[in-house]
């Protein structure tokens, strides 16, 4: 018997061969690299926003706006103490810890649920760099750096993290429903 296995059968214990141990490594290794995704995703958006705030910072003067586009946007240095649209005032260690959560749970959907779609997965990766890159600034300034301000209409004035957030929860609830819907349809045998 133990000359009628053949050689991929027997470098394994057991006689699973080579197929067998592949398809019990791939989700192990599937996780892995959303992992992978979600840090790169996540990061790149903490460079750019970090990289744009430091822009600011440098280029602009508090209270002295630049027009960036006519009538549309300016570039207004401001320090915003609270949350998006300057909420929660003075609440900066809990909107760290918050970023720090989403962060985390972001990170573990990437490994653990491979269920989850990867363009869920990303955009969480998305709002997690953005409230990453408002933490950074919370805790290095005590207060997060924003400087777009529509001149179109009376509206707050923002950074790129804001951006990727405020844009990152509607999208990942869209994202999150049509899997639902579409995990209930496959359940119920549509």
């Amino acid at each position: 018997m133990a000359g009628d296995l053949d050689d991929k059968n027997a470098r394994v214990p057991g006689g699973l061969g080579d197929d067998s141990v592949r398809s019990r490594l791939a989700p192990a290794r599937s996780g892995a690299r959303r992992l992978v995704l979600f840090v790169l995703v996540a990061a790149a958006v903490v460079a750019l926003d970090q990289a744009s705030k430091a822009a600011a910072r440098a280029a602009l003067v508090p209270g002295e706006p630049v027009t960036l586009i006519p009538g549309v946007m300016d570039l207004s240095l401001v320090y915003n103490t609270g949350a998006a649209f300057s909420l929660g005032e003075g609440a900066g260690p809990l909107f760290v810890l918050v970023a720090a959560a989403i962060a985390a749970f972001g990170a573990w959907v990437a490994w653990r649920r491979r269920e989850v779609p990867l363009a869920l997965t990303l955009t969480l990766a998305a709002v997690a760099g953005g409230g990453i890159g408002n933490a950074i600034d919370r805790v290095a300034l005590g207060a997060v750096t924003d400087f777009f301000a529509t001149t179109f209409m009376d509206f707050a004035i923002f950074n790129v993290a804001d951006i990727f957030v405020t844009c990152g929860v509607p999208v990942a609830l869209v994202l999150f429903w049509r899997w639902d819907t579409a995990r209930e349809r496959a359940a119920a045998g549509e």
